[in-house]
């Protein structure tokens, strides 16, 4: 049986009325979509009657916004008045505050040695001894010799004595007496020269005992017994290095020396401290000791000198330290965490807390001296005032805000057990 002219018609119609509703259907997906996504958060379900809302709305759910919904949670802490040094650190290298070659005064074979590497001598103290022998006899000759001459002079001494005696009973000639007077003044002037060939011939001898000019610490022994020395070595018999007190030198920056300068003309003390290379082992302590006269155009720093007694050794020249010396304290000075003071286009900021609102205001300061984790300020901010410490990143005057001992809101806290629960509401 064929099948009536009117059934293609109706099946085109059909499929033209699916198509349509088809499209219809995916239009009002999109436009739910569409709203579901621009939504306000203060006009959703649950919003307080009246809220305004859009992107210009005073409740807009922007993180952080001026009276927003959502807070951000943020740490704290207290402006405190405190005292707060002034503090210079440097690089510094441990040097001996002297050091000297012991280098005999004479030439002689060396005898005896009376010191042991590593040893701790004394000034004054006998390190090695040169054969005495040639200088005694040297001593003994010269000796003679100004005895032979003072016993001339002794002779002569009488005889002009006699001839001015006879001078007065007109017994002799004027010439004799004044020859004889020219001879004992010649023979005063002979004892004199052998006074002092004597005197030489005496230091020469205590020469042969080598003595430590310095008390420190001596080094390896750069020669033995039985050999040839003499004043030109170039390398002496030992190396003395003063190791108390002793010195640090560091490099102050050009900036900082008018500060440093300051305190030298008013006569202070000025407190150094040598850590270790990790900056957290006090070495020694000591005090400030001189500032060059000049600047290092290559780096443009100054050298200084400070000075430790290092009683127990614990600094060893040529060794690296860090200096801290301590310029002067600011007294009553308003600190804050260094991590509250923030850097902007127009200087530095804080965000000061209002308690009360739970809201932080933009607060403009003046920075002075910091520290490892405290820093001064100068100006804009008051001692008790609470400041923003972590979190500040997400903020902008007026954002609202919450402390981490905020307790969270009761209908917030039922709807979370609520969702963790499963009870339909």
């Amino acid at each position: 049986m064929n099948p009536s002219p009117s059934q293609p018609r109706r099946s085109r119609r059909a499929k033209i009325i699916g198509s349509v509703i088809a499209v219809l259907a995916m239009a009002g997906l999109g436009g739910l979509a569409w709203y579901l996504t621009h939504q306000s958060p203060a006009s959703g379900p649950g919003a307080a009657p009246g809220a305004p809302s859009g992107p210009g709305g005073g409740g807009g759910g922007g993180r952080g916004g001026r009276g927003g919904g959502m807070a951000t949670t943020v740490g704290v802490a207290t402006a405190e008045r405190t005292d707060i040094p002034v503090i210079l650190d440097a690089l510094g290298t441990v040097t001996a505050a002297a050091t000297a070659t012991v280098r005999p005064q004479v030439s002689g074979i060396l005898q005896k040695i009376h010191f042991s590497e590593g040893q701790l001598v004394k000034a004054g103290q006998v390190m090695a001894t040169i054969d005495p022998r040639p200088f005694e006899m040297a001593l003994m000759q010269a000796s003679g010799t100004r005895q032979r001459n003072e016993a001339q002079l002794d002779g002569a001494r009488v005889t002009l004595e006699r001839y001015r005696t006879l001078l007065a009973q007109d017994s002799i000639a004027r010439q004799e007496v004044d020859t004889q007077a020219a001879l004992v003044k010649q023979l005063q002037g002979t004892a004199m020269s052998d006074r002092a060939a004597e005197g030489v011939a005496r230091l020469n001898l205590s020469y042969t005992q080598v003595k430590a000019p310095i008390t420190g610490r001596v080094g390896l022994r750069v020669i033995d017994m039985g050999n040839l020395v003499g004043s030109g070595d170039a390398n002496g018999i030992a190396v003395i290095t003063q190791l108390a007190p002793i010195d640090v030198e560091f490099a102050v920056p050009q900036d900082r020396v008018p500060d440093l300068q300051g305190r030298i003309r008013d006569s202070a003390s000025l407190a150094a401290t040598a850590f270790d290379r990790t900056r957290t082992n006090s070495l020694a302590k000591g005090e400030f000791k001189a500032l060059d006269n000049q600047v290092d155009v290559q780096t443009g720093t100054v050298r200084a000198k400070a000075r430790f007694a290092n009683g127990d050794q614990a600094l060893f020249p040529s060794q690296f330290v860090n200096l801290r010396l301590e310029l002067r304290t600011i007294k009553d000075a308003v600190v804050v965490p260094v991590t509250a003071l923030r850097h902007g286009s127009t200087g530095d900021f804080v965000y000061v807390l209002n308690p009360a609102e739970r809201t932080v205001a933009v607060r403009p300061v003046t920075r002075g001296q910091a520290t490892v984790d405290k820093v001064e300020v100068k100006t804009g901010l008051k001692a008790g005032e609470q400041v923003i410490t972590e979190g500040a990143d997400r903020l902008k005057d007026g954002a609202k805000v919450t402390l981490p001992t905020d307790k969270p809101a009761a209908g917030a806290a039922g709807g979370r057990r609520r969702q963790r629960e499963g009870t339909p509401k």
